[in-house]
């Protein structure tokens, strides 16, 4: 797995149950290189963020193989899946997920300290102060505008220094504005820091700056397409 941040397998998964139950992925297969830049796009329901999510660790398939820095994720128990990931792959959601009765600084200070960092405080703070809300430390989401909110959850997803960052439609709730700055940040972020980036998109512009556009349609892989 030698270079190869992820590494998928014939991956299939279903969800629901009975009737209600969906093919969401079938068959797929892709290869996401260390440092590279990777855009999933497709139309609604065409698997984009559940592949996300399988990538992540938030999501199981049903059968395949889902490697990650080389580590098996299917032999991981979830104990062991969800310390792997809290050190290895950072998450970015399109509705930011902050927990409300906490300010910002204790926001990003939260992954960190369920790592069991000392410093977790003076790390939050850095990395605040790299997404521009030096300013910010002690206000809570509800005080924070929409940009804010999400620069704070890109601070939080980066602060334990992981290998892999995965977004999903991290724009989908900002202005186009807004969106642009968020777009910036995070590939400005990407740069600096080597990161692997994968996110999810239906915004043309943003998956053009991406090194690699993976377009899904009804769970498959349709076409996968170099900048």
């Amino acid at each position: 797995m030698s270079g190869k941040a992820i590494a998928l397998s014939q991956v299939d998964l279903s969800l629901g149950r009975g009737a209600a139950r969906v093919h969401v992925l079938r068959g797929i297969s892709l290869d996401v290189d260390s440092g590279e830049a990777v855009g999933l796009v497709g139309p609604s329901g065409s698997g984009k963020s559940t592949l996300l999510m399988v990538m992540a660790g938030l999501e199981r398939p049903d059968s395949g193989a889902v490697f990650i820095e080389g580590a098996d994720l299917g032999r991981l128990d979830e104990d062991a899946l969800a310390r792997f990931r809290g050190r290895r792959i950072g998450i970015v959601f399109q509705a930011f997920h902050l927990v409300p009765t906490m300010t910002a600084l204790e926001n990003v200070a939260l992954p960190l300290e369920l790592a069991d960092k000392p410093d977790a405080h003076l790390r939050a703070e850095a990395e605040l102060g790299a997404v521009g809300l030096g300013h910010r430390l002690h206000h809570y989401p509800a005080q924070l505008s929409g940009g804010e909110q999400q620069r704070v959850a890109i601070a939080r997803a980066l602060a334990p220094d992981p290998a892999i960052l995965v977004a999903d439609e991290p724009t989908g709730n900002l202005d186009e504005a807004t969106g642009r700055q968020i777009v910036d940040l995070l590939f400005a972020l990407k740069r600096d820091r080597g990161v692997t980036l994968v996110l999810v998109t239906h915004d043309p512009g943003l998956a053009k700056l991406c090194d690699r556009t993976v377009r899904l349609r009804s769970g498959r892989i349709e076409t996968a397409v170099s900048a």
